[in-house]
């Protein structure tokens, strides 16, 4: 157990190990080769920088990090400018990196920081989104529930009354029953909206959504007819279709009164271009 905790802690270090070694390389050739020793002087930062980008370190270990370069390669170039081998302005390099890489960790910090925020409020909006969801398929279930039993009871007195007023009454209920279910179905429709299976897509006949339209809203009092009602074929949801064609039905009731004429019709209309598909267009007016 404690050979496979070990042999797993190396393949998470592996790449600190190499930057160590590369780092003793390059200081061991800024001590052997003092002409050149500002390539592996540069090269001892910038990898510090892209080992950084790796890592991530906390600050306490980029501090440490920092610290034991600086102090590494300014040791080396003190000695030789106490040896007369390099000009005392060379080492002032030395902090100056230094502070270029802490100024780089601060900014690459921030940035963090931001996305973080940015993820954390991201998180939130979903979860918010999530409860909302839920809660309107919750509101929609229970509202359907006592709806679909009093609307069954409402018509059932309906057609049992024999007191016309009583009966006119009902009638006035079950319709005012059926918006309200109407209205109870929309908030699950649109909590459902982004499931993969939201649409059944299947060819309906266009007449026929129409026709049932018209038998389930030609009792409200309206003087209600049929127009053109050319043959065609759609490919879509029948049952998304028809909620559709409820909305556009129930804003021409809202926006008329009682002996106004709606008249339905279903007509083809032909594009605009000679590329684009034939669309079919249904009209409540």
């Amino acid at each position: 157990m404690r050979r496979d905790q070990v042999l797993e802690s190396i393949r998470d270090s592996w790449l600190d190990v190499v930057w160590v070694v590369f780092v003793g390389l390059n200081l061991i050739a800024m001590r052997l080769v003092a002409e050149w020793q500002t390539v592996p002087f540069l090269a001892i930062w910038v990898s510090l920088t892209a080992i950084y980008g790796f890592r991530l370190w906390r600050m306490g270990s980029t501090v440490l990090m920092v610290a034991a370069v600086t102090l590494a390669t300014a040791g080396l170039i003190g000695v030789q400018v106490l040896k007369g081998q390099e000009d005392a302005e060379y080492l002032a390099e030395v902090p100056l990196l230094a502070l270029m890489f802490v100024v780089m960790v601060w900014h690459a910090r921030r940035r963090l920081a931001a996305m973080e925020e940015v993820k954390r409020v991201s998180d939130h909006n979903a979860r918010l989104l999530d409860e909302q969801r839920r809660f309107l398929q919750d509101a929609s279930h229970e509202l359907r529930t006592p709806i679909t039993v009093a609307l069954g009871h409402t018509e059932l007195i309906e057609r049992t009354a024999t007191d016309p007023g009583i009966a006119e009454d009902a009638h006035v209920a079950v319709d005012e029953l059926l918006r309200l279910r109407g209205l109870a179905n929309r908030p699950l429709l649109l909590a459902s909206a982004e499931n993969p299976d939201f649409l059944q897509v299947t060819t309906l006949e266009v007449s026929e959504l129409v026709l049932d339209c018209f038998g389930r809203w030609s009792h409200l009092p309206r003087r209600w007819s049929l127009g053109v009602l050319e043959d065609a074929t759609v490919q879509g949801d029948g049952e998304r279709l028809t909620t559709a064609l409820d909305a556009l039905i129930e804003n021409a009731v809202d926006h008329t009164g009682v002996g106004d004429s709606i008249e339905l019709s279903a007509r083809r209309r032909e594009p605009r271009r000679s590329s684009a598909p034939r669309s079919v267009s249904m009209v409540a007016g």
